[in-house]
């Protein structure tokens, strides 16, 4: 008994001593499975995002995402909106008294982040706890809106990581999220049920600040 442990042994260790050669090295590709950006990245993020049923509109600047955002609210009859990030409802005090009392999350309808960035490949929102929104904005309303600019814009994950490095260094956030279209689950017999976990519904305004 001993013996043949013994010889199992000696034929790992040779094993580990020797490698053995991949049978088909060419089968391990050494780039990206994925295809380079072929068009511009606002109109990537835009379809791979509403692929994933969130709803997108691309803003000339801010005071258009006002308008825009304003006008939504009256055809959806959004009449509660929470948001705690200063700078975005700083951009509502001069809106003709319009959705300038922000409700508690608890009642809203709708709730405004920003973000992190925004993701081209894969259509995603990324935001951390770093934020003004904190963990639960976006999380526990119904309907989420997300403010984003172009120049938050990347083309993948990698790009995203690597910019939320850069910008935090060591301090990095307690928690970073990518949001990849409304909440779904298939765990109620195999059907598709939006809205379980998170919002029923997810719009990314994209406000151009590129000069």
């Amino acid at each position: 008994m001993q013996s043949a442990r013994g010889n199992i042994l000696k034929k790992i260790r040779e094993a580990l001593t020797v490698p053995t050669p991949l049978p088909f090295p060419k089968s391990e590709g050494q780039s990206s499975v994925f295809q380079p950006l072929e068009q511009d990245i606002e109109v990537e993020f835009a379809e791979r995002f509403t692929a994933l049923q969130g709803k997108f509109a691309f803003c000339f600047d801010e005071n258009d995402f006002i308008k825009q955002f304003s006008q939504l609210a009256i055809d959806q009859g959004w009449k509660s909106v929470y948001c705690v990030d200063s700078k975005i409802s700083s951009l509502f005090r001069d809106s003709s008294g319009f959705l300038n009392d922000w409700e508690s999350l608890a009642t809203c309808n709708v709730a405004i982040t920003g973000c992190e960035c925004i993701v081209a490949r894969t259509g995603s929102i990324v935001m951390s706890a770093a934020e003004q929104s904190g963990r639960n904005t976006s999380v526990y309303a119904p309907v989420h809106v997300c403010l984003a600019y172009t120049s938050q814009l990347v083309y993948d994950v990698k790009d995203a990581l690597e910019g939320i490095r850069g910008k935090y260094g060591s301090g990095l956030p307690s928690l970073i999220t990518f949001a990849t279209g409304p909440s779904r689950t298939a765990d109620i017999e195999k059907t598709l049920v939006v809205g379980v976990h998170g919002p029923k519904e997810v719009y990314v305004f994209l406000v151009d600040d590129k000069t």
